[in-house]
């Protein structure tokens, strides 16, 4: 019943953008802080933005701040992952997450893959 479905994912120039989303059900939406991870063969997963609930603060990893710009529509039960300036190294697949504002319940989507590569 709970889904995060993650969309937006392909092939991209590098210096290029792509604008990921996630679309989520099942659950009350805004009680969870949204987030995005990437993850690539052998590595470990890692997160690349957070935006909280209720005020939308947002964090970035160091390697992607100022390319990427993560939010959030509680109306529409969607967070997004603009991404601008792409480099071969973002190239990963992305992971919707939503975390219970309190308590330990938290969910992942399966992910969609971005490919930054002449």
């Amino acid at each position: 019943q709970v889904q995060l479905v993650e969309s937006g994912g392909g092939l991209v120039q590098p210096g290029g953008s792509l604008r990921l989303s996630c679309a989520a059900s099942g659950f009350t939406f805004n009680m969870y802080d949204m987030g995005w991870f990437r993850q690539t063969p052998g590595k470990e997963r890692d997160l690349v933005a957070r935006i909280r609930s209720p005020y939308g603060s947002t964090d970035y990893a160091d390697s992607v701040k100022g390319r990427f710009t993560i939010s959030r529509d509680n109306a529409e039960k969607a967070v997004y992952l603009q991404m601008n300036s792409l480099k071969p190294e973002d190239t990963a697949v992305y992971y919707c997450h939503a975390k219970l504002l309190y308590g330990t319940m938290d969910y992942w989507g399966k992910g969609t893959l971005v490919t930054v590569s002449s």
